[in-house]
């Protein structure tokens, strides 16, 4: 909390009026305050060790979206800094906007029911392959391992969201090769660490390994994302 408390004044003192970065920081130290405030809850209502209730996997996907938005705030106000300006309009194309908007809740989606599908795979350990399957249909299964499906549909959108940006941005050359090359690379690294999950039935190592490079993908998204919807004033008077 200190830390991000800092970087707020930094921002302040250290950027003009205006600047993005401000903002960014101030709604990062808000997510980050939100972030303990979740946490203590889960432990104050006891949705802790063994709980299988409802309310235990909503307050770990609000935890983990929230998780994701600190995240994002935080690589935006990194981003913004290194800035010319720190000064942006949207873009008015309703298209991409629409495109942007909806990929980033899709991928803020697909980590939130993986929480549930993680919690889940603790909670409901599987012996075998065959019985971790038939775990998601069994019409008598815990409600949680039903829910758990939802998270490789969604991966799907996510990985077309995931291409399409790269794609948009090495259209507009609005970044190098390079970054567009490490996030497809992620991505498919991603998807197999989740094959890979399912096969050997959600060892923790496994787990976290899968959360950091979704951790990776995130900020990367959200930084290509911004860069497709997001220009600097000047660039559009010097279209005019």
């Amino acid at each position: 909390m200190l830390m991000v408390a800092t970087l707020v004044l930094w921002c302040w003192r250290a950027t003009p009026k205006g600047n993005w970065a401000r903002y960014s920081a101030i709604l990062a130290t808000a997510f980050l305050a939100n972030e303990a405030l979740l946490g203590a809850a889960l432990v104050l209502l006891g949705h802790v060790a063994r709980d299988q209730s409802a309310g235990r996997a909503l307050f770990l996907c609000l935890h983990f979206g929230n998780t994701l938005l600190l995240l994002g705030t935080l690589a935006l106000t990194a981003a913004w800094l290194q800035s010319d300006t720190g000064n942006f309009i949207l873009i008015q194309e309703r298209t991409p906007l629409s495109a942007v908007v909806i990929g980033l809740l899709a991928v803020l989606a697909i980590g939130m029911t993986g929480t549930v599908a993680a919690l889940g795979d603790t909670l409901f350990p599987a012996t075998s392959l065959r019985t971790s399957i038939l775990q998601d249909f069994t019409s008598n299964s815990p409600a949680l391992l039903h829910f758990r499906l939802l998270h490789p549909v969604l991966a799907v959108i996510a990985g077309i969201y995931v291409i399409w940006v790269v794609l948009e941005n090495g259209s507009r050359r609005m970044c190098q090769s390079r970054a567009s090359m490490a996030l497809i690379i992620l991505l498919f690294t991603e998807i197999g660490i989740g094959m890979l999950n399912v096969l050997l039935l959600a060892p923790v190592w496994l787990q976290i390994l899968h959360l950091l490079v979704a951790d990776t993908i995130w900020i990367s998204l959200v930084l290509a994302s911004a860069a497709l919807v997001l220009e600097h004033p000047y660039a559009r008077s010097g279209h005019l």
